[in-house]
């Protein structure tokens, strides 16, 4: 019967909602339990088993050594079961269950998350650093035109470019008389095509004149043709030209564009070096001149790639620029001198020359085949 005065104490403990003791019993429970206890079995040592719920999932509650004063006893420990034990593992929990039934934490190594950036910023920063270039660069142009600031010239490079935007000019000029040539030359194969129509029409109602008008009406069209052919050679002549001005020309001078580009921005900080090496050197300034230093030599790397692209790319254009114009000069004059020459056979020798096929009126019109 004395054996069963715990088992009566230990069912009638209270629990709180969340699962701790609650402490107005706490002190009774202990002081019967020891009472109850043979000689020599230590209270830390004691383990009550409950079964009040589920018997697949067992609690084993162990009871702490208690100091010498009641009032501040140490909170019980529940170790969880092996079922929950492997749930816990299972979860990625770095901890480990001894047989005796205490947890112990495993010590290994600490991953520390990198500190992630922040987009605005990250942003803000693009920003300050392009409002302070813009202002340089702006600074730097106005000063060169008052005539206030220095700025570096390469004297062969300049003359190479200058040519490069009057040739591009002169150019663009040859350009658009050869597409008027070529448009007043369309209209009149077109009138010269109708007037061989009317000549020939008359040509059978009119049979006192039927050979007169027949004449007519065979030169006319033998011209619409040899027009036709001379027209095929214009068009091939504005094509390869408008290809040499609008492409070809026009991508060495955008490269030109961000090669003045890169020469401001490099004046401009080679000005701000200059300026902050004219005055005192303290703690202060130091970190200023090392950092305008270091932009210095990046602006200036760049300037100097920037040379060496635009004149490779003027290199280039100008054996490009003889190819190209030597062919389509050859082409135009022989086409034109063979067509007010009258020979035929010339000038459509000229085009099997440079391989141009000419279109036949209608080609470019779908079949009702095609259209189905």
């Amino acid at each position: 019967m004395a054996q069963e005065s715990p088992k009566n104490s230990a069912a009638e403990i209270p629990v709180t909602s969340n699962g701790q003791l609650d402490d107005s019993h706490e002190h009774s429970f202990n002081r019967d339990l020891k009472c109850s206890l043979p000689v020599g079995l230590g209270l830390s040592e004691t383990k009550i088993t409950s079964h009040g719920f589920d018997s697949a999932k067992e609690g084993v509650v162990e009871a702490g050594q208690f100091p010498s004063s009641p009032a501040s006893p140490k909170s019980s420990v529940i170790s969880p079961s092996s079922a929950a034990a492997s749930r816990l593992a299972g979860q990625g929990c770095d901890l480990i269950i001894p047989t005796g039934g205490r947890a112990q934490q495993k010590s290994g190594p600490v991953v520390l998350a990198d500190e992630v950036k922040n987009p605005a910023m990250e942003k803000l920063e693009l920003v300050r650093k392009w409002s302070l270039n813009t202002y340089k660069c702006t600074r730097q142009i106005i000063s060169e035109k008052l005539g206030r600031g220095s700025r570096t010239v390469d004297l062969e490079l300049e003359a190479q470019i200058d040519i490069l935007r009057d040739n591009k000019k002169k150019y663009e000029n040859i350009l658009r008389l050869a597409q008027t040539l070529s448009t007043q030359l369309f209209q009149m194969v077109h009138t010269q095509r109708q007037l061989g129509d009317a000549f020939a029409d008359l040509s059978l109602k009119s049979l006192e004149l039927h050979e007169e008008f027949g004449y007519n009406a065979d030169t006319q069209k033998l011209l619409a043709k040899n027009g036709e052919t001379l027209l095929g050679a214009i068009n091939f002549f504005i094509a390869s030209v408008n290809t040499l001005v609008n492409k070809t020309i026009e991508d060495t001078l955008l490269t030109v564009k961000q090669y003045e580009s890169a020469r401001i921005e490099y004046d401009a900080y080679r000005t701000d070096l200059e300026e902050l090496n004219l005055g005192p050197r303290d703690a202060n300034t130091l970190p200023k001149i090392e950092q305008s230093q270091h932009l210095f030599q990046v602006h200036k790397e760049k300037y100097d790639k920037m040379r060496n692209d635009v004149s490779i790319k003027l290199k280039f254009l100008e054996e490009n620029k003889v190819k190209v114009l030597h062919n389509q000069l050859v082409l135009f004059h022989n086409a034109i001198a063979a067509y007010f020459a009258g020979n035929q056979k010339q000038l459509e020798q000229t085009l099997k020359q440079f391989h141009i096929k000419l279109k036949t009126p209608g080609a470019d019109a779908p079949s009702w085949l095609e259209e189905q």
